[in-house]
């Protein structure tokens, strides 16, 4: 093979690779990436579940909550929008999250969007533990990519899970310090 050939061949063979792991994945490959993190925060589960589903409080306690716009100086509700500025593992961007589901003081879920797309779901999950509340945030996110994929298995889930331990040991410590 002439070396002329030979790089058309390896160029080609590098573009595809990259068109590869740029390219979207299908929705039927799972994906997928849940970060979940629990707490035991003493305090009732109506105040704990009216303090984080209240937009206002998420950059008190949250350190990935820059700031956030529109409805935000209430427990929001179903089908209700907030607009919030973030920084997740260094990356900076502004998410629309609509309000999926609320089963006061039970469970709330709120699905974001990022320019129009998917950018992921949180729910927390409050059980009464008879001298307060196990809270449960779980964010779950889909790898747009195979690109995506492996850089999040490689840094980024890490990263993610470490910022949402501090954001919910920042909410118990927060929550415990204000009780009366």
């Amino acid at each position: 093979m002439k070396p002329r050939t030979r790089f058309v061949t390896a160029t080609l063979a590098v573009l595809v690779v990259i068109a590869l792991l740029a390219a979207p994945l299908p929705q039927r490959i799972g994906l997928d990436t849940r970060i979940v993190t629990v707490a035991s925060i003493q305090r009732p589960p109506t105040v704990v579940f009216d303090y984080v589903t209240t937009p206002a409080h998420w950059p008190d306690w949250h350190p990935s909550s820059l700031a956030v716009s529109g409805s935000v100086d209430h427990s929001l509700d179903l089908g209700e929008q907030v607009t919030e500025d973030f920084r997740v593992a260094g990356r900076r961007g502004r998410v629309v999250w609509t309000v999926a589901a609320r089963e006061r003081p039970d469970k709330w879920t709120i699905d974001g969007k990022i320019d129009s797309r998917p950018a992921g779901t949180v729910t927390y999950s409050l059980t009464s533990n008879g001298n307060g509340t196990r809270f449960q945030r779980e964010f779950t996110y889909r790898a747009p990519s195979l690109w995506f994929a492996i850089f999040n298995w490689l840094v980024l889930r890490a990263r993610i899970q470490s910022e949402s331990d501090t954001a919910v040991s920042q909410l118990k410590r927060l929550l415990e310090a204000t009780q009366h």
